[in-house]
């Protein structure tokens, strides 16, 4: 199955895919520097599967 670009990722698909600790994931959101969330009015964030893309290739450019 092919994930479509518009799919919004909960934190721990994301954390699972990028295999990072939540810790590492809460300092990039105190830095500013992760990928740009969507928050949910019951207050979750999600991670549309595009904005993850793009921000990964972003990083791979200034790698």
């Amino acid at each position: 199955m092919t994930p479509k670009p518009t799919e919004l990722l909960t934190v721990a698909e994301v954390l699972a895919e990028l295999r990072i600790p939540r810790r590492t994931w809460q300092r990039w959101r105190e830095l500013g520097t992760g990928p740009q969330c969507v928050r949910l009015p019951n207050r979750e964030l999600r991670v549309r599967r595009s904005v993850l893309a793009a921000w990964l290739e972003n990083l791979q450019e200034a790698a």
